[in-house]
């Protein structure tokens, strides 16, 4: 048997044992409260705070009850308001020094949610270069351990950004930045070179996953991870992306030369010799739904790749490359170049703008779809919480704009849909 503490020494240790138990509980107060100063103003819009839920109801606006969209309207302007669900990219950096609370507090999915997704990987490119709290929010709404994330910085982006990313990124063991960082100009080669960065990347980094999907920083999903790998499935090896007949009134993109001078792309008075390979060239968009063999193809295939060549001094190359490439024969999931195959983006299932000169009211044939219950920018609708309702009866994976600092009530109740889907899905 063990021989027992003798009496004269048990008081002395209980009281030893007591000290070191209130010292290590002011520590953890102390620090407890450090954290809390820093972390209590940022967690207005997690799923477990019912601030905003007070102030809208997400149920009533993805029902379209007018009065509560009023509501959320009026919420978004709001200075106060716009200040309190703002946070800086230097609470990622210091939230991130803990990954496991981070994760925890942030409420990432981190294990599969079904067998069926877990055999279904899906490898991401995300090409952002500001708005750090969209580009987590994001990350956040379609990450899934199983999957692979290409996170591409723009060179051009400020030092904290860049950290607040590479912070973020380091806490999850698929999610990594790209090798090769571009100085993205807009409508220029550069952006597409981001995505083939990443496109190498993922093609390295694993053989398990199956779809490649492309995203920007203001994209938003509008289905579960699990919907996406439905739908994935039933592709069964084709491509999904914007391929349509090149317009007259766009004909001036691939017709000139094009440079980029003083970081802008501007057209010069030489004329573009006809693509290789008598290839047509289709218009389309910078966001794909890409079997693998069409990445493989990007990467290897000696034809896609004098295309690409190519298309490098024409006028937003990354709104002609892939739709081109899309109608290749001997492209893995590619349709065939006939008028027949063509695809427009409201039936290609990557991504669903609003453009202003498309909107009209509900109903008219006149009209593309609902008008913009948001606001614009550059002609495209940045969503607010009005078109939830449309916008979850849509086919799409993705949705562009959504933008916190302009409606945050959309992406908040955007993704506690999306996540109460998604956990009654894993039942």
């Amino acid at each position: 048997m063990k021989r027992l503490l003798s009496p004269r020494y048990q008081a002395p240790l209980l009281k030893l044992c007591l000290v070191l138990g209130a010292m290590w509980l002011l520590l953890s107060l102390l620090n407890a409260g450090k954290n809390l100063i820093f972390l209590r103003s940022y967690s207005t819009l997690n799923y477990t705070d019912e601030c905003l839920e007070k102030d809208c109801s997400c149920s009533a606006i993805l029902e379209g009850d007018m009065e509560a969209v009023a509501q959320a309207k009026l919420l978004t302007i709001v200075t106060e308001f716009r200040k309190k669900i703002h946070i800086p990219d230097e609470y990622y950096i210091k939230a991130t020094n803990d990954c496991m609370k981070f994760k925890l507090k942030r409420k990432y999915f981190t294990f599969p949610l079904s067998k069926e997704e877990q055999d279904f990987p899906i490898a991401y490119s995300i090409v952002v270069h500001h708005k750090m709290q969209n580009f987590e929010r994001l990350l956040r709404a379609i990450y899934a351990p199983q999957n692979f994330y290409c996170i591409h910085v723009d060179q051009k982006s400020p030092p904290s950004f860049w950290a607040a990313v590479s912070a973020v990124a380091s806490c999850f063991p698929n999610v990594f930045l790209a090798s090769r960082s571009e100085s993205v100009v807009y409508a220029s080669w550069s952006r597409v070179q981001a995505d083939i960065n990443c496109m190498e990347d993922l093609y390295r980094a694993s053989s398990k996953w199956k779809y490649f999907i492309n995203l920007c920083g203001q994209d938003f999903p509008l289905k579960t991870n699990l919907e996406m790998v439905r739908v994935l499935r039933t592709l069964n090896g084709n491509n999904n992306l914007e391929s349509e007949r090149m317009p007259p009134n766009k004909l001036w993109r691939v017709n000139k030369v094009h440079r980029v001078v003083d970081g802008r792309i501007q057209p010069t008075t030489l004329a573009k010799g006809l693509p290789p390979f008598n290839v047509t060239i289709f218009s389309g968009n910078a966001y794909i739904v890409a079997s693998r063999g069409f990445v493989r193809s990007v990467l290897e295939d000696e034809r896609v790749m004098a295309v690409m060549e190519w298309a490098k001094d024409t006028f937003s190359p990354d709104e002609i490359l892939w739709a081109s490439i899309q109608r290749m024969a001997g492209v893995p999931g590619s349709k065939w170049p006939h008028v027949k195959y063509d695809m427009s983006d409201l039936n290609a299932v990557a991504r669903l703008v609003k453009w202003r000169s498309l909107e009209g009211p509900q109903g008219s044939s006149a009209s593309v779809y609902p008008i913009c219950r948001g606001t614009h920018v550059r002609d495209i609708c940045v969503y607010g919480a009005g078109d939830l309702q449309w916008l979850i009866q849509q086919h799409h994976f993705f949705g562009n704009k959504f933008d916190i600092d302009i409606d945050a009530v959309s992406i908040y109740c955007l993704e506690k849909y999306l996540r109460n889907k998604a956990l009654a899905e894993s039942l």
